[in-house]
């Protein structure tokens, strides 16, 4: 019999993630901070669905968002533009946040005086799914031109997510996209999975993606202040 040792050192990697990612939670919490976890492909429009989500907000809640990019500023400065405060943060090459690197991220944000805060994961639809990073909510995103099958490409990231927003809806007569397999793909994974189909370029849907957001936004800072 062998006598090598073995260690699955993802397995360790990711259990002290998720024990760091709980007592991250816990400490946004005690600051009243809703904090999101938005994820989704390049291209698939999270910047573009960000942007509307904070016009449509921010009159009610102070928002904040931590843009994450291997490398540039092109998001960030997007966002700026809404008068949100934003910080950018570079992986180094990495493809997803993880604990630490978000923890970082909310340092430099300074969240003291905001409500709301997104971070605005690498895109990707496998490593992020992977590492939970203290949201209160982790929300992806799947554009039209994409296709309806990734549920079965990258189940994960339907498995752990709380909210599907199906973006750029507005090019459905271009791309042969099926709605229904869809539905009964994800169902499959997670049966608690909504479906909201969006487009943030001319903002069908988007009342039902911000009452959803607000709802539980609204309901998370009357708990937390209730723990006072």
């Amino acid at each position: 019999m062998s006598s090598i040792k073995v260690m699955d050192v993802k397995a360790e990697i990711i259990s002290d993630n998720d024990k760091e990612a709980a007592a991250l939670r816990e400490e946004v919490r005690k600051n009243k901070v809703f904090f999101v976890n938005l994820m989704a492909s390049p291209g698939a429009g999270k910047t573009t669905t960000l942007v509307r989500t904070i016009n449509s907000l921010k009159s009610k809640y102070r928002i904040g968002v931590m843009e994450a990019d291997v490398d540039s500023l092109v998001d960030a400065k997007t966002i700026e533009e809404t008068g949100a405060k934003v910080v950018q943060l570079h992986t180094g090459g990495a493809c997803h946040m993880d604990v630490a690197m978000t923890k970082s991220g909310l340092d430099l944000l300074d969240c003291k005086d905001l409500d709301l805060v997104f971070l605005e994961n690498v895109g990707n639809l496998v490593c992020p799914a992977e590492f939970d990073v203290g949201a209160n909510k982790r929300v992806m995103i799947l554009s039209v031109p994409e296709g309806d099958d990734k549920a079965l490409k990258y189940p994960l990231m339907f498995e752990v997510s709380d909210l599907l927003l199906v973006n750029k809806i507005d090019c459905l007569e271009v791309f042969d996209f099926n709605f229904d397999a869809l539905k009964e793909n994800v169902s499959k994974l997670n049966k608690n999975l909504e479906i909201i189909p969006v487009s943030s370029l001319t903002g069908e849907g988007f009342d039902k993606w911000i009452d959803w957001l607000d709802k539980e936004v609204d309901s998370f800072l009357k708990d937390a202040r209730k723990d006072r």
